[in-house]
C-alpha cells in the first residue's frame, strides 16, 4: 500500500512528492496512535484527530501509483509477474511487523487487553504464524481482547485489504473502461457517504476485525479511495510540473490533524466531514502530488527519506506503542 514507489519502471515519472506525501501519513499515523493512549477510548478527545485517514489516503495513493506503474505494462507483464512484485516489496516488513509484535506482546499486558495475560506461549506462536501469511484470523482466535484480524500489529489490517485490492486490480479494475469504473466509483462514493454519515460514531474508524460491521467500514475505506486513484490518474493528464510539494504537504497534515467536526449530540457531521476529505480533497492533494516537480535538492533528499521510511514506519511502530496502554 505504502511501499508502491518502486514500483515504477525507469522510463516512469517518478512521483517523488507522492513518495513524500505516504512518508506524512505514516508519521501521522504514529502520532496519532501515540495520542490514542491519552483519550481512554473517547475519540472526541484525540488529537491528530483524522490520522486513521491516512489509511485512506494511503489505498487512495495506491490506487493511483498502481495504474501509473502497470496499467500499460499488462502486455509484457503476467498476473504472476506483477504479485511476485508485490510481494517482494510488501511481505518482507508484514512478517518483521508480526515478529515485533511477537515479542512484545506480553510487555503489552494491561487492562485494556484482558486477554493477554491468559494467553499461552503455544498461542502466541500459532496467531504469529498465520499472521507472517497475512490470513485473518477470526475473533475466536484473539488473544489481545479487541477481535483483531491481526491482534500482533494492528495496522496489518490494511495490507489484508491492499492485497485484496491488487487481486481486484490484476483480475478485474485494469480491464474496466474508463466510463465503467467511473460508475463504479460513483456507486463505491455514495456507500461511503452512507456508511460514514449513518455510522453510530460518526466516523470511518474500523476494518480491523472480520466482524461483519467492520468487514463492512474495512471495503467501504479500502473500495472508493482505491478506484478513485486509479480514475484520477486514468482522467487526469500530468503536463505541468510546479512547485506543489509545500502545499500539498501542509494541506495534508491540516486535515489529518484536524480536529473532530460536532459532538456527541450530531457526530453525522464528522462522518460528513470525512467523506468529503475522502472525495473531494484526497484527489487534489494527490493531483498536486502528481504535477510537482523538487528543485532544490534538499528537499529532494527530504522526499526521498520520507519515500524510504513511509512503509517500515508504518507497518513496524504499533507493537512498540501498545506497550505505553
Amino acid at each position: 500500500m505504502i511501499a508502491a514507489q518502486s514500483a515504477f519502471s525507469d522510463s516512469k515519472k517518478h512521483l517523488l512528492i507522492l513518495d513524500a506525501l505516504r512518508g506524512i501519513a505514516a508519521i501521522m499515523v504514529v502520532c496519532m496512535h501515540t495520542f490514542e493512549i491519552f483519550c481512554a477510548g473517547d475519540y472526541h478527545k484525540l488529537i491528530i484527530n483524522h490520522g486513521y485517514l491516512a489509511v485512506d489516503f494511503f489505498f487512495m495513493l495506491s490506487g493511483y501509483v498502481m495504474a501509473h506503474a502497470y496499467d500499460d505494462r499488462w502486455g509484457s507483464m503476467t498476473i504472476k509477474d506483477f504479485f511476485k512484485r508485490r510481494l517482494i516489496r510488501l511481505h518482507p516488513l508484514i512478517i518483521l511487523g508480526m515478529a515485533l509484535g511477537a515479542i512484545f506482546f506480553y510487555y503489552q499486558q494491561s487492562a485494556v487487553f484482558p486477554k493477554i495475560a491468559g494467553t499461552p506461549v503455544s498461542s502466541l506462536i500459532i496467531v504469529m504464524l498465520i499472521g507472517f501469511t497475512l490470513i485473518p484470523i477470526p475473533p475466536t482466535m484473539d488473544i489481545r481482547g479487541w477481535n483483531e484480524m491481526h491482534p500482533l500489529n494492528g495496522p496489518a489490517w490494511s495490507l489484508f485489504f491492499e492485497y485484496l485490492a491488487n487481486i481486484l486490480h490484476a483480475f478485474v479494475l485494469r480491464k474496466l473502461p474508463n466510463l465503467f469504473l467511473g460508475l463504479l466509483v460513483a456507486l463505491a462514493g455514495a456507500n461511503l457517504y452512507y456508511v460514514a454519515i449513518t455510522s453510530p460514531s460518526g466516523d470511518l474508524i474500523g476494518g480491523w476485525s472480520l466482524e461483519p460491521q467492520q468487514l463492512t467500514i474495512g471495503f467501504t475505506r479500502l473500495l472508493f479511495p482505491y478506484m478513485a486513484g486509479m480514475l484520477l490518474r486514468r482522467m487526469v493528464k500530468i503536463e505541468t510540473e510546479k512547485n506543489t510539494f509545500f502545499i500539498a504537504s501542509i494541506l495534508l497534515i491540516l486535515v489529518l490533524a484536524s480536529p473532530r467536526v460536532g459532538d456527541h449530540s450530531n457526530v453525522w457531521l464528522n462522518g460528513l466531514y470525512e467523506s468529503l476529505i475522502l472525495s473531494l480533497v484526497f484527489p487534489i492533494i494527490i493531483y498536486m502530488g502528481a504535477i510537482g516537480k523538487i528543485k532544490h535538492p534538499l528537499i529532494e533528499k527530504c522526499c526521498i527519506a520520507l519515500g524510504d521510511i513511509s512503509y517500515p514506519l508504518y507497518i513496524t511502530h504499533f507493537p512498540f506503542i501498545l506497550m505505553f496502554y
